[in-house]
């Protein structure tokens, strides 16, 4: 199929010639203003544009603001056809994002040998774009693939919290898009890309691969001592995941999000938490969040050790441990949303 060429000049010799010179080999579309050009791309899109800079109500620099700050057309390469020769021009003109210039009056083969180098280095951005993307893709299927697997190594181990991965990341899903709705710590958690992060929620309890299966899956409560050995899950997760980013070679957003899950989850508001002791706003957002979902879930789910609670207790205990152990903000959140948590874990 031929390309699509929009040249946008007022001057009717300049749009003649251009079309002239470049109708046996693309498809030309003449217009005499920007704002003709504007109109016509509502129902054609060019692959490349010839825009006069020097024209009445809309000059060059300005339409090709307006280009650039269209997602849609944002990609398609511009080129300026100018008289003009100062060089604060050409600096202008390519911070805006202009791709080439071509002086007038200018020639036939100049025109065309510009353009076709133009349109070969688009289709090449865009096939490397492609692909980048499509390797992305694959990336992320993997990422999802190794979590997913991973947390079923977990919850394999660990006899007594069925579901508890799968259930905690629903929670996570549902109270950080009710933050985020709420305007609660919202500026922080839109950094993040949320699917991703909510995935990576899953490996939150991947240091219980170090737990032994004595203490794990023990048929009641912990002594002591092995409280103490179970409390290490914490650090040995953010252990594990440093050894994936060391031989990885570099973090990724989704690691990076799951070590703060696995290492910060028992950290309480007022400090008396583990593995840090950290207090307040010096725990990560993940780990505060993850703490409450955490909670929550243990409590309406049956243990060797416990019956479950109603959903209903399990609110209140949260509600009673706000300021103590978990953010007041996040809780505050938590209590709108506990009747869609509660029909999760149904």
């Amino acid at each position: 199929m031929q390309k699509t060429i929009f040249v946008a000049d007022d001057n009717d010799t300049n749009l003649s010639a251009a079309k002239e010179a470049l109708k046996d080999q693309y498809r030309v579309m003449t217009l005499p203003s920007a704002a003709k050009m504007f109109t016509l791309m509502e129902k054609v899109t060019p692959d490349i544009i010839l825009l006069d800079i020097e024209m009445p109500d809309m000059d060059g620099f300005e339409a090709l603001r307006i280009l650039k700050n269209n997602s849609t057309h944002a990609d398609i390469p511009v080129i300026f056809l100018t008289s003009m020769t100062d060089a604060a021009v050409e600096v202008r003109g390519f911070q805006l994002g202009v791709v080439d210039f071509i002086p007038k009056p200018f020639s036939a083969p100049v025109l065309l040998n510009r353009i076709k180098t133009h349109l070969n280095i688009d289709e090449l951005i865009r096939e490397r774009t492609s692909q980048l993307h499509e390797k992305t893709e694959q990336l992320e299927k993997l990422q999802h693939s190794m979590v997913y697997v991973l947390a079923d190594m977990i919850e394999n181990r660990d006899k007594g919290t069925g579901g508890h991965l799968e259930r905690t990341s629903a929670y996570i899903k549902i109270l950080i898009d009710s933050m985020i709705e709420r305007g609660i710590y919202a500026e922080e958690l839109r950094k993040y890309d949320l699917d991703t992060l909510c995935s990576s929620a899953r490996l939150h309890d991947v240091g219980k691969i170090c737990i032994p299966d004595a203490v794990l899956n023990k048929p009641g409560r912990l002594t002591d001592e092995e409280f103490i050995v179970m409390k290490t899950h914490a650090a040995e997760g953010e252990r594990i995941i440093d050894q994936i980013v060391s031989r990885v070679g570099y973090s990724m957003e989704f690691l990076n999000n799951a070590k703060l899950f696995a290492g910060y989850h028992h950290e309480r508001w007022d400090g008396k938490g583990y593995p840090r002791g950290l207090d307040r706003l010096n725990i990560p957002l993940q780990g505060r969040i993850m703490a409450i979902v955490d909670v929550y879930d243990a409590l309406v789910s049956e243990r060797p050790y416990k019956k479950p609670f109603t959903a209903e207790e399990a609110v209140k205990i949260i509600i009673d441990s706000s300021g103590e152990m978990f953010d007041p903000l996040i809780v505050e959140v938590f209590i709108d949303i506990s009747k869609q948590l509660n029909t999760i874990q149904n």
